[in-house]
């Protein structure tokens, strides 16, 4: 018996890439570090006041960095028998089970920066918007396995409607 509604039977969860860390790192560090320099060199030898701005931004930078090395390895997926389940969060905990007879198309997509760590991300599309699930930060290699082996699930699960 699961201990929270988060636990599977026998579920093996499978880790994304920790490269994941380096990549939303980057992304942090040039949409909140930039502004923070930015601000301190308008805000020196002004008012004090002025240095609110920077300080509130460097301080996000702060906070978002840490959380980005707390939530990545947080996330993970579990291929069951009927289904995909991916779950996300330490806080604020999430548990997508997405059947494989309910997958309509698999994306898999890759921006400069993932590339050049050799990640990827693979979305499920279903009929409904609300269940889609999302699984960021597998190797090149992995996402394409596991892209090829959810097709094939989900066209033999359709198979039987």
């Amino acid at each position: 018996m699961p201990d929270s509604p988060f636990d599977i039977d026998g579920a093996t969860w499978q880790p994304v890439s920790r490269k994941l860390i380096h990549v939303r790192t980057w992304i942090v560090a040039v949409c909140l570090g930039l502004p923070t320099l930015l601000g301190i060199a308008l805000a020196a030898g002004v008012t004090p006041w002025l240095w609110i701005a920077p300080a509130l931004t460097a301080l996000a930078l702060v906070w978002a960095l840490w959380l980005i090395r707390r939530q990545v390895p947080a996330i993970g997926y579990c291929e069951l028998s009927d289904e995909l389940a991916v779950r996300r969060g330490i806080m604020f905990k999430t548990l997508t089970l997405v059947p494989y007879g309910r997958m309509q198309y698999i994306e898999v997509d890759s921006g400069p920066l993932a590339r050049k760590y050799g990640i990827a991300t693979v979305t499920l599309h279903t009929a409904s918007a609300s269940s889609d699930a999302q699984i960021p930060g597998l190797p090149e290699a992995e996402a394409t396995r596991l892209r090829d082996r959810l097709s094939k699930r989900s066209e033999s699960m359709l198979a039987g409607l």
